[in-house]
């Protein structure tokens, strides 16, 4: 175990608060589910806002994935306190971030009927009917998403992580309320049900994006930017990114294609199961709270230590990080599987028997392969990633997500026709072997890889 003291510094100034956000962020997403869950549409609005959230979370983990990759280079050059390389870094990803919302954006308004045919069966026309009217609002938020998780992935990497508590707060108080008003029409408002939800999460976003552009511009002190920073692009910036952090954003898109294609398996077995998954999904969220915040942290001081080239620190580093991944997991876990139950009752599912069935089924089989996912994620998003690794993660992803779960996943639903619980675990079968492919690649030096280039004149 280490016992440097600025190890775990550095370690619980990044997770906490990006713990913290993942703790907030899932009581927005429970308190939505819930609100959309009691209107008069019930399970079939919440089927609908979650089938069209899988399309969301694409995009939000391609923008999410684009900056995680930019963290490659920003925590290496971060490690070696070159500040001009980290803001061309900045310049880069902002762009593509922005390029890559407003493209999705312009796709989803021309066809949306097609973008939902995807992850709903058409003849469950009411559950379309809501999402189409759902998608056409909520759309507008990934444009200032793009920008505020540019900057605040950026700045967590140079461990300037105050912006994401402040963030978390925002967002409890400003969905929660927008949505509140706008669902039910208070405090004058028409009660505009599943549309009130998606125009409070495009509000919310803009205020979202107002608070990250003051804090960056204003108020940290970490590095000095201004708006010309983002005006020119350097072209060897531009060909490192490309190498070495895009197979990240490739990585996150790619599995949340997958996500989204599992999804789409899930919206062709009726609304029960989409209902089910969905508070299944919600719950999951509360499962990975320090999960990814280890993982953001552990990304930071290995990056760091690999950028200095203390390369036996960052093996040291990789060994103590890897068992306190163990342990959040087997306390994480437990604590999904106990609250699988109660958690359920929260939703109006206790009315409908097939759906709080279900969802206690499925939620008992994401908690054991819980396990699993919480030692492999936070090696592969934390510790591979920080040291460079990333292009054999993206690999991994890959085979086995196209060749292995998709695969059995179709199989189970529509071949042999297995009972729903059967086709949910098809769905995370990686889960169960993955952390040893992870455990094999971090006993090597394969995985460290220093990227940075001398410093910028």
């Amino acid at each position: 175990m280490v016992k440097d003291k600025e190890f775990y510094r550095t370690m619980f100034k990044i997770a906490i608060p990006i713990a913290l956000q993942s703790l907030l962020s899932f009581l927005v997403v429970v308190a939505d589910d819930i609100m959309v869950s009691l209107t008069p549409d019930g399970m079939f609005a919440q089927a609908a806002a979650a089938q069209v959230n899988s399309i969301s979370a694409l995009v939000t983990a391609a923008l999410s994935g684009l900056v995680g990759g930019s963290a490659v280079l920003i925590a290496q050059y971060w490690g070696k306190k070159d500040m001009e390389r980290i803001k061309q870094v900045f310049a880069v990803v902002m762009w593509i971030c922005c390029g890559v919302a407003l493209l999705v954006v312009a796709v989803l308004k021309l066809f949306p009927t097609a973008m939902v045919g995807l992850v709903i069966d058409r003849q469950d026309t009411r559950i379309t009917a809501l999402a189409l009217s759902y998608l056409g609002i909520v759309c507008f938020s990934y444009l200032p998403f793009a920008v505020s998780t540019a900057l605040v992935g950026m700045l967590r990497t140079i461990e300037e992580v105050r912006i994401t508590m402040y963030i978390a707060f925002y967002a409890l108080v400003a969905n929660i309320g927008l949505n509140y008003v706008l669902i039910f029409g208070k405090l004058g408002f028409p009660a505009l049900g599943i549309q009130g939800a998606a125009l409070g999460t495009v509000l919310a976003r803009f205020g979202e994006v107002a608070l990250v552009l003051l804090y960056t511009f204003k108020v940290q002190k970490q590095i000095q930017v201004k708006l010309k920073d983002f005006l020119s692009i350097d072209k060897m910036m531009v060909k490192d990114y490309l190498f070495y952090g895009l197979p990240v954003g490739i990585t996150d898109a790619q599995w949340a294609l997958i996500g989204l294609l599992k999804m789409a398996i899930i919206g062709h077995l009726g609304g029960a199961f989409m209902a089910a998954n969905s508070i299944a999904s919600s719950l999951y969220n509360l499962g990975t709270i320090f999960t990814f915040g280890l993982a953001g942290g552990a990304a930071v001081v290995v990056g760091k230590a690999v950028g200095r080239g203390d390369y036996s620190v960052a093996r040291e580093y990789s060994h103590t990080i890897q068992l306190m991944f163990v342990a959040v997991g087997v306390v994480m876990a437990g604590a999904v599987y106990m609250l699988r139950v109660p958690f359920t009752s929260l939703y109006g599912s206790s009315a409908d028997p097939e759906v709080f069935r279900l969802s206690v089924q499925i939620i008992g089989i994401m908690a054991v392969t819980m396990l699993g996912t919480t030692y492999h994620a936070s090696c592969f998003v934390g510790i591979n990633r920080g040291a460079g690794d990333s292009r054999f993660v993206a690999l991994v992803d890959m085979i086995c997500g196209w060749l292995i779960v998709l695969p059995i996943t179709y199989l189970a639903a529509f071949i042999w026709k297995l009972p729903l619980p059967l086709v949910f675990l098809a769905t995370r079968i990686d889960q169960c072997f993955k952390w040893i492919i992870a455990f094999i690649r971090l006993r090597g030096d394969k995985w460290i890889k220093n990227v940075t280039r001398e410093a910028a004149v």
